[in-house]
């Protein structure tokens, strides 16, 4: 197409950026210009954004650098800014469709005018190197541009927390030339997360802008902050440090720049607090540099920071800084201590602290004023230059040389074996943000890697592999890990009550250097991590139980002690969530007769020295040291037993589906053959994978029942003592019709189950338990139960024929529960795990004897069928004091529907569910086999673990050898 393109001179590229709207004033967009204008001098240089969104453009680049817009969104209506025939109504209805590229989840901003004028900008571009810098873009370029184009995404947030916008990444940068980012944690991120589909990837940093940079006094009696007025810059706390510093220092100021939506709040803020006349909110400045050397101190609060590039600027003007240490880029700018300080993210009060310290020490402040002077060097324009032209000129070679084509269709086939039914391959769980890289981590961790069999690594972290451990058990172990270091050094220690999953001992602080001695002794040569905690109880350094005795002079008032646990197919990755905190308690300086524990316990944070009689605790086993306050029942323990209830059937099974048939026939109604059934009633598994999910995350549940028409799955150990297999005939008794193809009539009947507790959870084998839970999420202490309140509203009509039988059977709870307590019922219940009361199901079917019955005597669902366990029940034990609302996270998935296939991604991805339900959609547009090729994938890799309930299974094996514990746990 260019015959030419490859006798260009040398060291002269077509060099093309890609921003989403150049004319915003952002970091992005400002990183780009600053780059753009310094490749211009030598290179031919454009910048082509997508949309214009402003009158005029914030940056002004070298005059050499062109810049071109798309879409414009100035007027009444998005249309093209080149000239174009075609009416306004067609591009506003255009601009209404959305991409065919970029998911709204993705971003909301592009649309089929986007999608058309971006393919026409690139269909004949002669560029060699197309630079895009969101990953939105990413995924338009890889999809429209010519295949001769070297594309190179660069990225500009932190991407191991990007979320969903982060989803093209994980599927298309495979088809990438390059990938840069700015920290080499971000870096490593993505070489674990796309393995051998990786393309090449760079840590280059931002660049400073090019010209004259005026110094600081530091005399100035100034703090200066800048950046977007939004909720991830956190511009909030810096006023909240200075509502504390101002009374001090009345002389000072903090100045802020920027602007953006919460500007209005931030005024409210700054006048509800007093502070008009020592902060400044001053919007946008194209003179920055000028800014910073009119400050004594320079500010960064932002929850995460890919880069920095404000504290960059800063430095060059011979600020020091204090910022929040997130993630990742403070840290790859301020050199802790040195040019600046780091304080724990979300920390106001060190915050605080640090700018207090920096202003009433002006010789430390000049001190670090000039060692930031000095170490932004590497920053400077002409390194940041030559290295990107440097990757630049060596993609084009190898694209020219045609070495480049094979090496990416091969990258995409090692891409395409490990992604998922979206084309995105699983993210890999970001490092902690308080990891520690430097005095010799990484090459404790290669020796490790080398010495420890079976280590990998994962998270940023060495793992352990994750074989056969629940999440309860990783618990337990490193409950153990930290008790047998202390035991083994002699340092006392009992376990403390908590609302936590994660168990915390606690320790004199007396103790607190004998700690960190005993704990860098006993697994100097072990990948057990350790986090030092604040007051807050955020880690501020994590490191490798070898390395602690750095950290001896660090404050803190505990720290996590853990051994990270990954599955084999690197799904499910156990580590800091789980690890065993060991608490530094002192006495109370005010009233030395109590203890103060710096975070809340079962009862309370001072305790009574009185109190501190000592009281073993069994735990797994094993027997602790606790004291009595913590050993005795408290106001809110669940000690009852709470048991579990499935209702399951088989459908493909000839010999259910004959007698279902005689039924059928019996009635006068048309039979099923066995395709037909065995859609109806897919069993794809799901039964295993909840039962896996109880025994991961709800160990509590004492036994389970499952309620099947004389069927067994062929995995389950039935001789298991906490499962038994209850046929109908034992629950249905005399009552109803058997045998019964109704869910509704045998949910009527759950109650008479033998031996079954007062407390269950009824499971349809479609939900899931998500994460670690604790009973008190399903009841009170008191005994009474939880309910889960749906937004889906039951119609405000009669029951009809015309209902689907859900909808009928939710009308017709509604006419009875009108008719015995005088209310209207508005709303179904989540499809989650019901908490139910054996009393309560028992009075209810001889309150509403006859409806109950009708129910139970319906052999197939019916217009008349009530909804006792998933709904009446909940009422009517509302209505008697018995059920109470609760709150649950409840996803939900239908697998028939293609726009609920991204949503398992997150659910894998994100877990950020209690519980959840994939429900199987019959008449969806997933055709059945695809489903069971989503479901295949899904469910194994969120439930990895076999649990004891399957036949030969390794915790079936160590259950039956009495290696795990029994109930109660």
């Amino acid at each position: 197409m260019h015959p030419d393109a490859g006798n260009r001179l040398k060291d002269q590229m077509k060099i093309t950026f890609l921003l989403t709207t150049a004319d915003a004033v952002g970091g992005t967009e400002r990183a780009v210009f600053n780059q753009a204008s310094e490749l211009a001098v030598r290179h031919d240089v454009r910048v082509l954004s997508v949309f214009k969104s402003q009158p005029a453009q914030f940056f002004s680049p070298d005059e050499r650098v062109r810049v071109d817009y798309l879409v414009d969104l100035t007027g009444p209506v998005q249309r093209p800014l080149r000239p174009t025939g075609v009416d306004d109504a067609v591009w506003a209805q255009l601009s209404a469709q959305p991409s065919q590229v970029v998911d709204r989840s993705w971003e909301s901003a592009f649309n089929r005018v986007s999608d058309l004028e971006l393919e026409l900008a690139l269909q004949d571009t002669d560029t060699d190197v197309l630079i895009t810098t969101t990953p939105a873009l990413m995924a338009l370029a890889v999809h429209l541009a010519p295949s001769r184009v070297v594309t190179v995404h660069q990225e500009h947030r932190v991407s191991e927390l990007r979320g969903t916008s982060g989803e093209p990444l994980l599927r298309h940068s495979a088809r990438l030339d390059a990938l840069g980012v700015l920290s080499e944690r971000t870096r490593e991120w993505f070489a674990e997360t796309l393995g051998a589909g990786a393309p090449r990837l760079e840590v280059v940093p931002n660049a400073l802008p090019s010209g004259y940079r005026p110094k600081s006094t530091l005399e100035t009696r100034t703090v200066v902050i800048a950046g977007r007025l939004v909720g991830e810059k956190q511009i909030d706390h810096a006023v909240t440090a200075w509502a504390a510093i101002a009374p001090r220092h009345p002389s000072w100021t903090l100045r802020i720049f920027g602007d953006g939506p919460l500007s209005g709040a931030l005024r409210r803020q700054i006048d509800s607090l007093g502070l008009h006349d020592c902060v400044q909110l001053n919007g946008n400045s194209p003179h920055l540099a000028e800014e910073w050397a009119k400050a004594s101190i320079a500010l960064l609060t932002s929850r995460n920071e890919a880069f920095g590039l404000v504290l960059a600027e800063a430095q060059a003007a011979g600020v020091p800084v204090v910022s929040y240490d997130s993630p990742n880029g403070p840290r790859e700018v301020v050199m802790d201590g040195h040019s600046g300080l780091l304080v724990p993210p979300g920390d106001i009060d060190a915050l605080t602290a640090c700018l207090l310290r920096l202003i009433e020490d002006a010789p430390l402040r000049h001190r670090m004023g000039a060692a930031a002077l000095g170490s932004v060097e590497r920053f400077a324009p002409a390194v940041v230059t030559a290295r990107w032209e440097h990757v630049f000129s060596e993609l084009v070679a190898a694209r020219d040389s045609g070495r480049r084509d094979i090496a990416k269709a091969e990258r995409q086939a090692m891409h395409d074996l490990v992604s998922g039914a979206d084309g995105g391959v699983p993210a890999a769980s970001p490092a902690p943000a308080s990891t520690v890289r430097g005095g010799g981590a990484q090459a404790l961790e290669a020796r490790l890697l080398k010495s420890v069999r079976g280590l990998v690594r994962d998270g940023g972290q060495l793992c352990r592999p994750l074989e056969w451990e629940s999440p309860w058990d990783i618990v337990q172990a490193n409950l153990a890990l930290a008790a047998n270091a202390l035991e083994s050094a002699g340092v006392p220690y009992f376990v403390v009550r908590d609302s936590l999953v994660r168990h915390t001992v606690a320790v004199h602080a007396t103790y607190r250097e004998a700690v960190l001695k005993a704990l860098a002794g006993a697994y100097a040569d072990q990948a057990v991590y350790v986090s030092v905690l604040n007051e807050n109880q955020n880690a501020v350094a994590t490191v490798l139980a070898g390395m602690l005795e750095n950290y001896l002079d660090t404050p803190g008032s505990g720290v996590r002690v853990y051994q990270s646990a990954v599955s084999r197919s690197r799904t499910l990755r156990l580590g800091a969530v789980y690890g065993c905190t060991i608490s530094f308690w002192d006495e109370d300086p005010e009233d030395p007769a109590f203890f103060l524990s710096p975070t809340r316990t079962s009862v309370g944070t001072r305790l009574p020295q009185q109190s501190m009689v000592r009281s073993p605790m069994p735990l797994a086993g094993r027997t602790y040291p606790s004291i009595t306050p913590f050993t005795r029942p408290l106001h809110g323990d669940v000690n009852f037993p709470v048991d579990a209830v499935y209702t399951w059937v088989d459908g493909s099974d000839v010999h259910w589906l004959d007698r279902k048939n005689t039924v059928l026939a019996g009635l006068g109604l048309q039979t099923e053959d066995a395709a037909t059934s065995a859609a109806r009633f897919r069993d794809r598994d799901e039964l295993r994978y909840s039962l896996r999910s109880i025994d991961m995350y709800a160990p509590w549940i004492r036994n389970i029942y499952l309620v099947t028409d004389q069927q067994v799955p062929s995995w389950l150990d039935t001789s298991h003592p906490r499962v038994r297999v209850v046929d109908h005939r034992e629950i249905f008794g005399r009552r109803g019709a058997l045998p019964t193809y109704n869910s509704h009539a045998i949910e009527s009947q759950l109650h008479h189950i033998e031996g079954l507790a007062e407390h269950f959870l009824y499971f349809n084998d479609d939900v899931f338990v998500g994460r670690t839970l604790q009973p008190g999420m399903f009841f009170h202490s008191n005994g009474q139960a939880k309910h889960f309140m749906s937004p889906t509203a039951v119609p405000m009509a009669p029951a009809s024929y015309a209902d689907e039988f859900n909808i009928s059977a939710a009308k017709n709870n509604r006419a009875l529960i009108e008719a015995t307590f005088g209310q209207v019922l508005a709303h179904s219940f989540l499809h989650a795990p019901h908490p139910l009361r054996r009393s309560v199901l028992e009075e209810m079917e001889g309150y509403y004897q006859e409806a109950m019955a009708t129910t139970a005597a319906n052999q197939l669902r019916s217009h008349s069928d009530l909804s006792v366990a998933s709904s009446l029940h909940h009422y009517y034990g509302f209505h008697t004091l018995r059920s109470v609302p609760g709150s649950i996270s409840c996803g939900f998935v239908n697998v028939g529907l293609s726009d609920h296939k991204s949503r398992l991604n997150r659910i894998l991805t994100a877990r950020p569910h209690d519980v959840f339900c994939l429900n199987d959609f019959h008449d969806g547009d997933v055709p059945e086999e695809e489903q069971d090729a989503i479901l295949t994938a899904f469910l194994p890799s969120y439930f990895p673990i076999a649990s004891q309930f399957e036949t030969g299974s390794e915790r079936n094996q160590r259950r039956r050898a009495g290696y795990l514990p029994g109930w109660p746990l």
